[in-house]
C-alpha cells in the first residue's frame, strides 16, 4: 500500500539554553489502510512524534511528507486546511466544546471547511452518531455524556470531514475497561472496514496485540527493531 504520511530524518527540539530534543532523527511511514501503534514509556517522545506526523508541531530538522507532498515549509494556514481535510484527531481529554450540544460538535469541523450546506452537515452530523450508536444522545451537552459516549463523539468529530487518516493519542486513558473495548474496536474497524490509515499512541496493551505494526519510541528514537 503507498505512504499516506512520511517522515524523513525528523527531529524535533525545544530551544533555550540547554535545548530539548523530544524526539530525533525519526525515519518511519505510515501506509494507506494502516493501524499503526506507537507506545514506549512515559516521557519518551511518542506523543511529540504523533504531533509532527499529524501537523500540529513543526520539526526542527527533517521533513513531512502528506501522500508524497513536503509540507515541512507550509505556512500555518495551509497546514490548518491540510490538518482539516486529510487528518482526525482524538485525545485523551476528548476537547468537546462544553456549550454545545454533540451534534454541534461534530459539525464544527464542517462548518469551518465550508463545503457542504447546512442542511447536508446536520444530516452527515446525525449519520455518524448513529453508526456510533449515539442517535440518542446527539442533543445532549458533554456534561450529559458518560467518558465513553464522549470519546465517541469525539471520534465523530475526527470523521466529520472523512479524512483518510486519523491520529489518537491515548484514546483510552480516561476510560474504563468497557468503554475502552468500544473505542478500541471502533478504531480498528475505521482502518480494516473502510481503509483509513490509523494511528495511535497508547500503553493499552490491546491496542497493540491487534495492530498491524507497532513502533516503540524510546528516548526519543524508534527501538532497534521497533
Amino acid at each position: 500500500m503507498p505512504a499516506v504520511i512520511r517522515a524523513e530524518h525528523v527531529t524535533r527540539r525545544l530551544p533555550g539554553e540547554v535545548p530539548v530534543t523530544l524526539v530525533q532523527d525519526i525515519v518511519m511511514e505510515v501506509k494507506e489502510g494502516e493501524f499503526l501503534v506507537i507506545t514506549g514509556p512515559s516521557g519518551s517522545g511518542k506523543s511529540s512524534l504523533l504531533y509532527l506526523l499529524g501537523l500540529l508541531d513543526r520539526p526542527t530538522e527533517g521533513s513531512i511528507q502528506l501522500n508524497d507532498v513536503d509540507v515541512s515549509t507550509y505556512d500555518d494556514d495551509r497546514l490548518a486546511d491540510m490538518r482539516l481535510s486529510h487528518l482526525g484527531f482524538v485525545f485523551q481529554s476528548f476537547f468537546l466544546l462544553p456549550e454545545f450540544t454533540a451534534a454541534e460538535n461534530v459539525m464544527l469541523p464542517m462548518r469551518r471547511l465550508g463545503k457542504l450546506s447546512s442542511a447536508e452537515v446536520e444530516r452527515r452530523a446525525a449519520t455518524l452518531l448513529a453508526d456510533l450508536g449515539l442517535a440518542d444522545q446527539a442533543r445532549k451537552q458533554p456534561r450529559q455524556l458518560s467518558g465513553g459516549q464522549s470519546q465517541r463523539v469525539a471520534i465523530a468529530r475526527a470523521l466529520a470531514n472523512d479524512p483518510q487518516i486519523i491520529l489518537a493519542d491515548e484514546p483510552t486513558g480516561n476510560l474504563d475497561t468497557k468503554s475502552s473495548g468500544v473505542v478500541q474496536d471502533i478504531l480498528r474497524r475505521l482502518s480494516r472496514e473502510q481503509g483509513r490509515a490509523v494511528v495511535v499512541v497508547t500503553h493499552d496493551r490491546g491496542f497493540a496485540r491487534s495492530a498491524d505494526r507497532v513502533i516503540t519510541v524510546v528516548d526519543g528514537k524508534i527501538a532497534e527493531g521497533g
